[in-house]
C-alpha cells in the first residue's frame, strides 16, 4: 500500500496491460528467488519487497480496469474481483500438505509456477474502447474541437494531408501548414490554448521559407526548455494537492485508514487468542477456513445488493463499518469453541460486506476519472494503517496479557472509520454552495 503512489505512476507511463504483465513477473520472480534464501535479510528482500511490490501492481491494476469495464454492477464486479482473497485460506491445508510433502524451498518453487499463470491473464486487459482507424485523429473531444476551429480560421487553406495527420493537441510534434497570414495564426493559437483546457505552455509560431517548397509555413511546437519529466511531476503534484483539498476524498481517506488499522488485528491475532483460550489448533484453523468462506459469501452479497441502487453505497459502507466495530467490541466475551466461532462469522459477514464497497465508495465520491490517482494516494496513506496496526495489538496484549485489549482497539477504529461519512452531506452543500 506504501508504494500506491508509484504503481500510480507506473501505470500511467506503461499502461495497465504491461503494469499487471511486470507485477506478475516480480512475483513469480520473488517466490522463484526465494527458493535460493540462506537468511531472513534474503527474504525481506525476495519475499518482501519484489512479491508485494508485484502484487501492489496486479492489485492496483485489476481495480482500474474494473472502474474502467463496469459502471452499473461495479459493487458486483468488484466483490468477484475480490472474493479470491477469502478463499485463499481454503489452500491452507494444500500449502501445508506441500511444505510437508517437498520442503519449504519446493513449495515456493511450485507456488512461483502458479503465481506465473498471472502473466497470461494480464495479457488479457484489452482496453476499453479500441479505435480501429488508420487516419491519426484527435484523441479527446477537446481535440475535436480545437482541431475544428483551426479549419474553420484557415477555411481550406491546409493541405489534405496536414488537415488529416493535424494534431495540435502534441506539442512535442511538428505539424505544418500553409497560410498567408501569420499574425491570423498566433492569435489563434494563443486562443486555442486558452481555451483548450491545456496546461499554459509557451508556445512560438515560427515562418520560414524552404527552398524545395512553396509558401509560408507555420510550425507549432512547445517549449523545448520544459521537459516531458518535468511536466509530469507538476502534474502529479497537483493532483495530489487537488485530492488533499477535496472533502470527499479526505471523507474516504480518513475511513479507509482506520478502517484497515483495524481489519488486520483480528485476522492476525485471532489464532493468537483461540491459543490464549486453549483451543485446539484443528479448532483454531477450522474457524479460520468457515470465516474465509462467509467472507466470500457476503462480498458477493453485499456486491449485488449495492448494485441495486437502493440507496447510496456510501450508506451500506458506513453501516458495515460500525457493525464490524460492535462485533469487535463483543469479542471480549468469546471465551469457548462455539462463541469464538459466532464472532468469526458475524466479523467475516460485516468485514466481507465493506470491502466489496471499497471501491464504488470511492467511485462514488470522487469521480471515476480520478479514481485512478485517488486510489493510490488513499492506498499510501492507508499502509500506515496497515503497518501500525497489528504492532500496537501485539504491544497491548504484552502489556496486559490479554488479547480483550486489543480487538476493543480494533472496534474503537471501525468505529471511528465510519465517522467521516456522517459529513458526507455537509461536503456536499459546500459543494453546491462552491
Amino acid at each position: 500500500s506504501c508504494v500506491s503512489p508509484l504503481v500510480t505512476t507506473v501505470c500511467e507511463v506503461l499502461g495497465e496491460r504491461k503494469t499487471s504483465l511486470l507485477g506478475a513477473l516480480l512475483v513469480g520472480a520473488g517466490f522463484l528467488i526465494s527458493t535460493l534464501a540462506t537468511s531472513i535479510p534474503f527474504l525481506w528482500v525476495s519475499m518482501g519487497l519484489l512479491t508485494g511490490l508485484g502484487f501492489c501492481l496486479l492489485y492496483q491494476t485489476a481495480a482500474v480496469m474494473i472502474v474502467k469495464y463496469f459502471r452499473k454492477y461495479l459493487a458486483l464486479a468488484n466483490a468477484i474481483g475480490r472474493s479470491g482473497m477469502g478463499l485463499s485460506v481454503v489452500l491452507t491445508p494444500l500449502v501445508q500438505f506441500l511444505i510437508e510433502m517437498y520442503s519449504w524451498q519446493g513449495f515456493l518453487l511450485i507456488y512461483g509456477g502458479i503465481m506465473l499463470n498471472l502473466v497470461p491473464s494480464s495479457l488479457l486487459l484489452r482496453p476499453v474502447h479500441k479505435k480501429k482507424t488508420r487516419d491519426i485523429g484527435p484523441k479527446s473531444e477537446g481535440q475535436m474541437v480545437v482541431l475544428s476551429m483551426f479549419r474553420e480560421a484557415f477555411k481550406g487553406s491546409l493541405d489534405k494531408t496536414c488537415t488529416r495527420e493535424l494534431n495540435i493537441l502534441d506539442p512535442p510534434n511538428q505539424e505544418c501548414a500553409k497560410s498567408d497570414n501569420l499574425q491570423q495564426s498566433n492569435n489563434l493559437v494563443s486562443i486555442i490554448y486558452k481555451f483548450s483546457g491545456m496546461p499554459q505552455k509557451n508556445t512560438c509560431v515560427d515562418a520560414y521559407k524552404n527552398d524545395n517548397q512553396t509558401g509560408d509555413q507555420i510550425c507549432i511546437r512547445s517549449n523545448e526548455g520544459k521537459s516531458r519529466v518535468q511536466s509530469f511531476i507538476q502534474k502529479q503534484c497537483h493532483l495530489v494537492v487537488s485530492h488533499l483539498k477535496n472533502p470527499f476524498f479526505l471523507i474516504f481517506t480518513w475511513s479507509f485508514l482506520f478502517s484497515q488499522l483495524a481489519y488486520f488485528i483480528p485476522t492476525f491475532h485471532l489464532a493468537a487468542r483461540a491459543k490464549t483460550l486453549g483451543i485446539d489448533p484443528m479448532d483454531t484453523a477450522y474457524i479460520i477456513l468457515v470465516a474465509g468462506i462467509v467472507e466470500t459469501v457476503s462480498l458477493l452479497v453485499s456486491g449485488w445488493i449495492a448494485s441495486q441502487k437502493w440507496t447510496k453505497t456510501y450508506h451500506y459502507h458506513k453501516t458495515y463499518l460500525i457493525l464490524c466495530g460492535l462485533t469487535n467490541l463483543l469479542c471480549p466475551l468469546a471465551t469457548t469453541f462455539p462463541l469464538l466461532m459466532s464472532y468469526s462469522v458475524i466479523f467475516a459477514i460485516f468485514s466481507g460486506g465493506y470491502l466489496a464497497l471499497l471501491l464504488p465508495v470511492l467511485v462514488d465520491l470522487v469521480g471515476a476519472a480520478r479514481f485512478h490517482s485517488a486510489l493510490g494516494l488513499a492506498s499510501f496513506i492507508s499502509g500506515f494503517g496497515v503497518i501500525v496496526g497489528p504492532p500496537i495489538a501485539g504491544w497491548l496484549y504484552d502489556y496486559t496479557q490479554t488479547y480483550a485489549c486489543s480487538f476493543i482497539l480494533a472496534s474503537i477504529c471501525f468505529l471511528v472509520s465510519s465517522i467521516s461519512f456522517f459529513l458526507e452531506p455537509l461536503a456536499q452543500k459546500w459543494r453546491h454552495e462552491s
